[in-house]
């Protein structure tokens, strides 16, 4: 009798081999209508989603940005990224049809032939800043993530149409161009907020001197009570700009610490989340908040995300002008490059990342 798929993917270097070498990533392995979940994917109770300590009640706050200008929007910019880490933006300068173009171009992508992506995985890429991939970081990681990725780091608009795969280039170019007016208007209140009032240049390239934007991809999943989309962790970023689609799946840690918070899909909105690199930079009064997404075992899920991140050369530490007012600094000067890597050289754990930068 022929062995069942999972007997099949029983044998780790068959499942790394299909998944990764082959390109065939964690949809490959969904479209073969698995019945049960490789044993590689199984994760340790402890970090799987127990939805008795989810809050439904409670939601993170959801701020119209049609006047960014005004007071009460500022305020509530700057409450929610110190209060909750997180908070969604409705009535942006993003137009819908460019959110709805750049998804549209997240399905061509992962409906792409195994072989076709497989051209920019890690084994295959023409560089280092296009990355086709699967879960966070396989060889670190005791139980795989049930998620593909491709990952596009900006550097120029010559190098993306050289680089970038032609059928999601030009929309992602698109998403993260109209995206940059929003970026610079959260960060001008931001930055306001922590009585830094004026963003020249250093400034700009500390906050935002580099960009990254991701396509996931989250397959339809056998058991997916077993095992997660993401895992716990905070992003290494200055801030984050998330396009999710209409599925659900993000959870965001609850203020009693306990708890968590599921991130309501908005036809037309964009998640915002302060990572690491501002937690640090504002001394700790922006936080950058623990969250993770849970795998569905019905329908396929799609995420955009731009990373909006310090250049890898910068050094980060509390802001100069928060330091000159009297405060005690609770973290040390870092190079980026080097915290980014500290974060992408572990499995997901929470908010471990941000100790690397602690004096």
């Amino acid at each position: 009798m022929a062995p069942s798929l999972s007997e099949k993917f029983s044998d780790s270097s068959v499942l790394i081999d299909f998944v990764i070498y082959q390109g065939n990533g964690v949809k490959g392995l969904s479209e073969m209508g698995l019945k049960a979940l490789p044993k590689q994917y199984i994760q340790p109770l402890e970090e799987r989603m127990c939805m008795t300590n989810v809050q439904a009640q409670e939601s993170i706050p959801i701020i119209d940005m049609s006047n960014p200008n005004d007071p009460e929007v500022e305020k509530s910019i700057c409450e929610a990224a110190s209060k909750w880490g997180f908070f969604q933006i409705v009535n942006h300068d993003v137009p819908v049809e460019v959110l709805e173009n750049v998804k549209d171009a997240t399905y061509k992508f992962f409906g792409l032939a195994a072989e076709v992506k497989n051209k920019y995985s890690k084994e295959h890429s023409l560089s280092n800043n296009v990355r086709f991939g699967t879960s966070f970081t396989p060889q670190a990681e005791k139980a795989l993530e049930w998620k593909d990725y491709l990952s596009l780091f900006y550097v120029s608009e010559e190098e993306a149409f050289a680089l970038w795969p032609s059928v999601c280039r030009e929309q992602v170019l698109d998403y993260m161009r109209k995206s940059e007016v929003v970026i610079k208007q959260l960060l001008k209140v931001l930055m306001k907020g922590l009585n830094v009032n004026e963003i020249d240049e250093t400034k700009e390239s500390l906050l935002m001197g580099s960009m990254r934007t991701n396509l996931n991809y989250y397959p339809k999943c056998p058991n997916p009570e077993l095992t997660v989309g993401v895992g716990r962790h905070s992003d290494v970023s200055t801030l984050t700009i998330l396009l999710q689609d209409e599925i659900g799946g993000l959870f965001v840690r609850g203020n009693d610490g306990d708890n968590w918070i599921h991130v309501p899909p908005i036809k037309g909105s964009l998640v915002i989340n302060v990572g690491d690199a501002l937690q640090i930079m504002s001394n700790g009064k922006y936080k950058s908040v623990e969250h993770r997404v849970v795998a569905n075992g019905s329908n396929n899920r799609i995420s955009v995300p731009i990373f909006v991140n310090p250049s890898p050369t910068d050094m980060i530490g509390p802001l100069p002008e928060l330091i000159e007012n009297g405060e005690k600094p609770i973290y040390k000067q870092v190079l980026y490059s080097d915290y980014v890597k500290h974060f992408f050289r572990k499995a997901h754990d929470g908010k471990k990342t941000v100790a690397f930068a602690e004096l």
